[in-house]
């Protein structure tokens, strides 16, 4: 890969990722160093990458790197302490998009990836095998599972839309 091709990468790519790693880690700043750090091993790694071939090699690098950050990110625990007056309990009013991030919260990591990356992005099965390492079957075991909790924890009367 040469340096035009490697800008052109950037150029043509770096939104997607940058949209499909936010939509994971849900955290800007997060989502930001990921990338970067995508984009950095791809350009130490240039002239092993194929050009033909740089979206998936930054789609998994990206993942990976994503999956070492939640890692990471576990073994630190915060401890936040809330007043009781500050707690809201009564949600009459729905949010949409509160439910459906709280609905993808209850996903482990990989369903989580997946379904981002089929539903979110439109990956195909196979492309999503590539960048997961993951095979064909597995991915489509996988999401079928996270769909159905994702339909039980977003028909639940108090979650109905």
């Amino acid at each position: 890969m040469t340096e035009k091709e490697y800008n052109q990468c950037v150029k043509l790519y770096a939104d997607n990722v940058y949209r499909f790693i936010l939509k994971n880690l849900g955290h800007d700043a997060d989502a930001q160093d990921v990338v970067q750090g995508a984009f950095e091993k791809m350009w130490v790694n240039r002239q092993q990458v194929d050009n033909e071939r740089c979206k998936s090699y930054l789609f998994t690098v990206a993942y990976h790197q994503m999956i070492d950050h939640i890692r990471k990110n576990k073994r630190i625990t915060l401890r936040e302490e809330f007043r009781e007056e500050v707690k809201i309990t009564n949600r009459q009013q729905h949010d949409t998009k509160k439910v459906l991030q709280e609905a993808l919260n209850k996903l482990s990591d990989i369903q989580k990836s997946l379904v981002m990356l089929k539903d979110y992005e439109g990956y195909n099965y196979q492309e999503i095998g590539e960048i997961t390492g993951l095979n064909e079957s597995q991915v489509k075991v996988y999401l079928h599972r996270a769909r159905l909790i994702l339909r039980e924890y977003i028909v639940r009367p108090e979650n109905v839309l």
